[in-house]
């Protein structure tokens, strides 16, 4: 097993606060050794397809992408989020390379099948997705990649995919090259027993635990297939995953960074 590496997800919420980004920024920077971060794209794509006349469509909090769509997003993620997330970290010596799944082969997808819903040009990520040695290639020169929510298809077809299933597939598959962690940052201090009070972070997580809280309705909404995703990268031979606030990033590698997730 080679060194350790830090997969960090950053999500929207955050994206859409610049100062709260650039904070997370100084403190992503600040972070020792091999490291990789994996952003979503916010509310930008959806008001700037506004002002151009394309209309946003979602079904259940998912994202239609159709063709219209998926040139805004791709120029959002890809584009204006990735670069500005570059720039601001070479300011804090942070050697950056923003990239998409396309770039260098890195992270293949397939069009979702039509089922009840045709999401568009919407990616789903399969077992050997991810190119691991060119990925390895990068961070062993002593780059940090910085991956947008875009990938390709192999066929010239770009897709709209899933942050923190990239996130996910990228610490599965490099966990073959290194100590692998993965942490998704956002706005909350972890997984809270109550919902409405900051403080009532559980600080460790099994998947025993997990039913358990599901059942409980502790553990609802959108933070069941993050912790799913979360158990199937442990499974899989991530060491960790960790979920905690964004702005407390400094913290992690001090012990007391949101909730762990652990196989047992």
């Amino acid at each position: 097993m080679g060194s350790v590496l830090n997969i960090v997800k950053i999500g929207g919420n955050v994206i859409d606060d610049e100062s709260e980004l650039q904070r997370f920024l100084e403190k992503f920077a600040a972070l020792p050794g091999k490291k990789i971060l994996v952003h979503g794209g916010g509310k930008i794509a959806t008001r700037l397809a506004a002002e151009i006349g394309i209309e946003a469509k979602m079904v259940e909090g998912r994202r239609i992408t159709d063709e219209p769509m998926l040139d805004v997003v791709t120029m959002v993620y890809a584009g204006l989020t990735n670069k500005k997330i570059v720039a601001a970290l070479q300011k804090h010596g942070c050697d950056a390379l923003g990239l998409s799944g396309a770039d260098a082969n890195s992270i293949k997808a397939v069009k979702r099948p039509v089922k009840d819903i045709d999401y568009g040009f919407v990616g789903d990520i399969l077992v050997d997705s991810v190119n691991k040695l060119g990925v390895k290639k990068f961070l062993e020169a002593g780059f940090t990649p910085i991956f947008s929510a875009i990938t390709h298809n192999g066929l010239g077809q770009l897709l709209n995919t899933n942050a923190d299933t990239i996130a996910s597939a990228l610490a599965v598959s490099l966990s073959d090259l290194y100590e692998t962690s993965l942490v998704y940052c956002f706005e909350k201090n972890g997984v809270l027993r109550d919902v409405n009070d900051d403080n009532s972070v559980i600080q460790s997580i099994t998947e025993k635990d997990f039913d358990s809280l599901k059942s409980e309705g502790v553990i609802y909404e959108g933070m069941v297939p993050k912790l799913q995703n979360a158990f199937h990268a442990i499974g899989k031979g991530v060491k960790n995953v960790y979920i905690g606030n964004a702005a407390n990033l400094h913290l992690f590698q001090q012990g007391g960074f949101g909730t762990c997730l652990v196989s047992k």
